[in-house]
């Protein structure tokens, strides 16, 4: 694996690769889930890059920013097992060289004010405009990303759109990866204490529950329920939510005609936790 911190050196060496590239973009504190994307990548037959950017303008909360997780030895041990071709590692300044206010932002209209873009207001502004710098810097042919950051997953998409790079990029969301208890897992995660980290597996126990009724309850009673379950251990849910899962359009009840996703955001303590799952259609 070869490591590069500058962009005049990483844009040299990948100018002169005859693969085509896999851009995995991450904020560390890495995992499997991030492994199963430079997997995919590989077997894909493509030369994987993975940057590494804990990017402070997608953060509404800076004691967020602060105990954001960081384990760049682990992290690079990890990648050296899933046999990652380059790693990234930009500063500051070498993302935002004009700084943070001068570089360009892009509008994702009623996409980002939405689930996580409520809760979250400027989050999607800062991750559009690192995704856009860092694609800038990379130029990859496909880029990668898990399906535990939905609406994140969108919202690249349509960078992509926006940026004009739709026939010169492809986006590749791949699934989950879970816990054996079904946590997706999340960098976040290391910051659970043993006693949430028992019961954080409520959330996902919740998006099954969704899905089971979808044949024979309304969605408002599942919704209810879960609501109540999450509460009844601890949680303090955010939404529990049921969208179009190809515009992310809320839904007041199960369509089958529509493919649908069920999202859910809940702290646990001083940790916020989300997940999705993609319904199946009868």
């Amino acid at each position: 694996m070869v490591i590069f911190k500058h962009e005049k050196e990483i844009k040299e060496y990948l100018n002169k690769a005859s693969e085509k590239i896999g851009f995995i973009p991450t904020m560390g504190a890495l995992h499997r889930g991030h492994t199963s994307l430079i997997h995919q990548a590989k077997n894909d037959g493509l030369m994987t890059v993975c940057s590494i950017f804990v990017n402070p303008t997608q953060f509404n909360d800076p004691e967020d920013f602060k105990k954001y997780p960081v384990s760049l030895e682990a992290d690079i041990e990890l990648l050296l097992e899933a046999e990652c071709d380059v790693l990234f590692l930009p500063d500051v300044s070498t993302v935002y060289p004009q700084g943070t206010e001068a570089t360009l932002t892009y509008d994702f209209g009623a996409l980002e004010n939405i689930l996580e873009g409520a809760h979250r207001p400027g989050h999607f502004r800062g991750v559009g405009q690192v995704v856009a710098r860092l694609i800038n810097l990379v130029g990859p042919d496909f880029l990668y990303l898990g399906q535990k950051d939905f609406q994140q997953c969108m919202i690249i998409g349509k960078l992509i759109e926006l940026m004009g790079k739709e026939n010169k990029i492809k986006l590749r969301v791949c699934p989950t990866v879970r816990e054996a208890d079904g946590l997706a897992m999340s960098s976040r995660n290391r910051r659970l204490s043993e006693s949430q980290r028992s019961l954080s597996a409520t959330i996902y126990q919740c998006l099954v529950s969704i899905e089971s009724k979808a044949e024979n309850a309304t969605f408002s009673l599942a919704q209810k329920e879960c609501v109540e379950l999450l509460e009844k251990k601890g949680f303090r849910p955010e939404y529990v939510a049921l969208a179009d899962a190809d515009t992310l359009e809320g839904l007041s009840d199960y369509d089958a005609s529509r493919k649908m996703v069920a999202l859910i955001a809940a702290w646990i303590g001083k940790i916020r936790l989300i997940d999705n799952m993609v319904l199946h259609q009868a």
